[in-house]
């Protein structure tokens, strides 16, 4: 049975290595990885989203509407604009963190001030601080790591060595913090 992991976000909040360490881990273990990556203006702060489906055989890496098993997002309006992809009984996972888009900065857009309650109206959503969390491990672009721990947790993948994974892509000097970070995305999701 193929799962199908969306993880939605925002230029250089670190969605892209995420998914990279998730299907490194995955493949590690076996399984049958297939990832695609959308980076839109990520380098303007523009969307970013990348596509992970694992399993037995998986024939292509591309989530139709509808059919993510989980949709991890970074920044709260991603989880809006990406809703429809969301199973109906799918896990939607949401980083309490408000990130203006470039059409918000110009002013052409307003950014929504009950967002959360707009995607509660339609899905079953997990709101996780990551961002605060991380600030308080002490480095808030670890919440990308937070984040791989709420999927980690939520696809039951716990079973994978994700230490020696991050240890294998990572610097030296990041690994300890993303390490933790890791296990406190675990702890945040029930």
């Amino acid at each position: 049975m193929t799962k199908s992991i969306l993880l939605v976000g925002v230029g250089g909040q670190g969605t892209i290595l995420a998914s990279k360490i998730l299907t490194n881990g995955l493949m590690e273990a076996g399984y049958d990885v297939k990832m695609s990556e959308i980076h839109g203006m990520s380098q303007r702060g523009g969307s970013v989203s990348s596509q992970v489906r694992y399993g037995d055989k998986v024939m292509s890496p591309v989530i139709e509407k509808g059919n993510a098993d989980i949709i991890v997002s970074f920044e709260k309006m991603e989880a809006l604009r990406n809703l429809d992809y969301l199973k109906a009984d799918g896990i939607l996972v949401i980083n309490d963190e408000e990130i203006p888009s470039m059409s918000v900065i110009t002013g052409d857009e307003v950014y929504p001030p009950d967002v959360l309650e707009e995607i509660s109206a339609h899905a079953r959503a997990q709101v996780v601080k990551a961002t605060a969390l991380a600030r308080e491990l002490g480095n808030e672009k670890a919440a990308n790591m937070i984040l791989l721990g709420t999927i980690i947790k939520s696809m039951g993948l716990e079973h994978i060595d994700w230490d020696a994974i991050l240890k294998a892509n990572m610097k030296p000097h990041l690994v300890e913090l993303n390490c933790k970070a890791l296990r406190v995305g675990m702890e945040a999701v029930s």
